[in-house]
């Protein structure tokens, strides 16, 4: 686990943002784990301009959601679904097809569940997860105490996750309680993983997540078994890490790409 600390949350997306660049230029077709909330909105934004700009090409891309609501059709403002054709989808040339996100309403959980797992793998893994990070250390909604080897399922929203949200509904009681989520086993499996993290609200679970044992109180701790995820916060989150200067002193001390 490499733990990346930029300035705000602008230099944060950007080099995120780069990250991506350099796995699609070295593999256009490859399968990216995609994230949502204002965490990745910074991400999208940059990827979108970069797009526009004629540096990436997403044509041959294929993308898996992380997660969805359970009881919110694909249009409604606050799915997922909606999420990501406003704020992506809709301005890169990524084709339909290759589109995969959970499906909230569905009429059979548990087969949705293994198919999403089963085209997972059909599509050869997914090369790049992109994640967020939920103020209790959750990761997608494997909330405190999910298995460690999870998979895609059902799963009841803890309420810390619940009141979290609710700043994005009109009522706290309009949130969704059940979600259908990947498992970490699932995101575990991912051949790189970047994590992103901005503000003080994150800065306890990103000291958890890197710092502390692995446990399923922590799912994020997951991580620190994985090995190649980058953690990429901003100062504010990164403000209650014991060991801020070592990671610096990593990152400027990583030796040049060669060139030519």
């Amino acid at each position: 686990m490499e733990v990346i600390i930029q300035p705000d949350y602008s230099e944060m997306s950007r080099l995120a943002a780069r990250m991506v660049v350099e796995v699609l230029n070295t593999k256009p077709n490859a399968v990216l784990g995609m994230a949502t909330g204002s965490t990745p909105l910074g991400l999208y934004q940059e990827l979108v301009r970069l797009y526009k700009a004629g540096e990436v090409d997403f044509s041959r891309v294929t993308t898996f959601n992380l997660d969805e609501y359970v009881g919110l059709p694909t249009n409604h403002p606050q799915s997922y679904h909606y999420f990501m054709r406003e704020n992506f989808f809709n301005h890169v040339n990524i084709q339909p097809q290759n589109i995969n996100i959970p499906s909230g309403t569905t009429d059979n959980y548990p087969a949705f569940c293994e198919w999403y797992e089963q085209r997972i793998e059909e599509c050869g893994g997914i090369d790049l997860q992109i994640l967020g990070i939920g103020s209790d250390g959750h990761i997608a909604f494997n909330e405190p105490t999910s298995s460690l080897s999870s998979r895609t399922r059902l799963k009841t929203l803890a309420k810390q996750t619940i009141d979290d949200n609710a700043r994005f509904f009109e009522r706290r009681e309009d949130v969704p309680v059940y979600a259908i989520t990947m498992g970490v086993g699932t995101i575990l499996d991912a051949r790189k993983i970047i994590l992103l993290a901005g503000g003080t609200s994150k800065a306890s679970a990103i000291a958890s997540m890197v710092e502390g044992p692995v446990t399923s109180m922590v799912t994020a701790s997951a991580l620190q078994l994985h090995s190649d995820t980058k953690v990429i916060v901003d100062e504010d989150a990164a403000s209650e890490l014991q060991m801020r200067e070592y990671y610096e002193f990593i990152y400027r001390a990583k030796p040049a790409a060669p060139t030519g």
